[in-house]
């Protein structure tokens, strides 16, 4: 076979084509997903009619799984179990201002998940808005099925929490639209469930467990963390200071700056803070970056206490607890389960 030379535009051009294979390809599998999720919602509305109409029963529904699985052998999806999700979906899915009494509309956010993530929606999460909100953050987030799982049972929705109830100086300190984006992104209590340490560990066992954990908390940090380091140093008039974790949020384009703390918040942690952050501001922040926030991690907080020591502080900072409880998915356990991770995000 005869050699030819490979220019750079040819390598670009096939670049291109690769990816507009591989968009054509997701766009596929999205329209056969949808297409999927679309047919057991018709199959589940016309069971949930005939159920309300005809009084039709297990033994009916059991009857209509076989026969359909006899007319269509090489389609998976018609078990018994199956089309009663299917049933539940029509039931409980659908869009309540437009139908409250029986479902008439599927809600759109439910054609763009899979049909694992709706059963596990169905089968852990009663409320409607809260379902609704699980499924958005799903599609934004990439979560997996046991992703999902893992922030439904940590109570992710309350944790985010109402913003007036947070602890935090956003609003005073930050822009309008970058405050409520900050409030949104900061949760009130973040859960590491992923962390392999007891009650009395050391700060800094903390922050080598998180490091070590890096993508599992970013992951429960949530969309938009980059990590930037750890013990991220500053100097100060020829002395050091150092910073625990220092993370850039691509959406509000700051850096944000976390402090660890293994007891209660104290009105020094702010203190502190303020003081890295204007550190950050005056010697990394860029002309198109934003002011940079900090985040400080505390077992409790006092509110009453933060409210009287923040007043004086003119840095955006959010005080947050956490719990290290020990539920985790399998696929992101060890370092394959990291490497997984990472591997599907791309």
């Amino acid at each position: 076979m005869t050699q030819i030379e490979i220019s750079k535009d040819y390598l670009q051009t096939l670049a291109d084509i690769k990816q507009t294979v591989k968009q054509t390809r997701l766009k596929a599998a999205v329209s056969v997903n949808k297409e999927l999720i679309g047919l057991y919602w018709n199959i589940g509305s016309i069971v949930l009619k005939k159920q309300k109409q005809k009084g039709w029963g297990t033994k009916i529904t059991r009857k209509l799984s076989e026969d359909l699985i006899k007319e269509f052998p090489n389609m998976r999806g018609f078990s018994y179990t199956n089309v009663r999700y299917m049933q539940r979906f029509a039931e409980n899915c659908c869009d309540l201002s437009i139908c409250p009494q029986v479902a008439g509309k599927l809600e759109e956010v439910f054609l763009n998940i899979p049909w694992g993530h709706i059963r596990e929606l169905l089968d852990k999460e009663k409320n409607h808005t809260k379902r609704l909100w699980y499924a958005q953050q799903t599609i934004e987030n990439g979560w997996s099925r046991n992703v999902l799982v893992l922030h439904i049972e940590s109570q992710l929705y309350e944790r985010q929490a109402i913003n007036e109830k947070k602890v935090n100086n956003f609003k005073l300190t930050l822009p309008d639209i970058q405050s409520d984006l900050a409030k949104q992104t900061i949760k009130d209590e973040y859960d590491l469930c992923f962390l392999d340490i007891d009650e009395k560990a050391k700060e800094r066992q903390l922050e080598n467990t998180l490091v070590d954990n890096i993508v599992q908390f970013i992951l429960e940090l949530g969309k938009g963390f980059a990590f930037i380091g750890r013990q991220y140093h500053l100097e100060v008039g020829g002395e050091d200071f150092y910073i625990d974790l220092l993370f850039y949020h691509l959406d509000l384009m700051s850096y944000v700056a976390i402090e660890l703390k293994m007891d209660k918040f104290k009105p020094k942690y702010s203190d502190k803070m303020g003081f890295y952050l204007s550190r950050l501001d005056k010697t990394v922040k860029k002309e198109t970056d934003n002011n940079s926030i900090g985040i400080i991690l505390c077992k409790e907080i006092n509110k009453e206490v933060y409210q009287d020591s923040i007043q004086l502080i003119t840095k955006p900072i959010g005080v947050s607890t956490y719990k290290i409880s020990k539920k985790l998915p399998e696929e992101l356990k060890g370092i394959e389960g990291v490497k997984k991770f990472i591997k599907s995000q791309k």
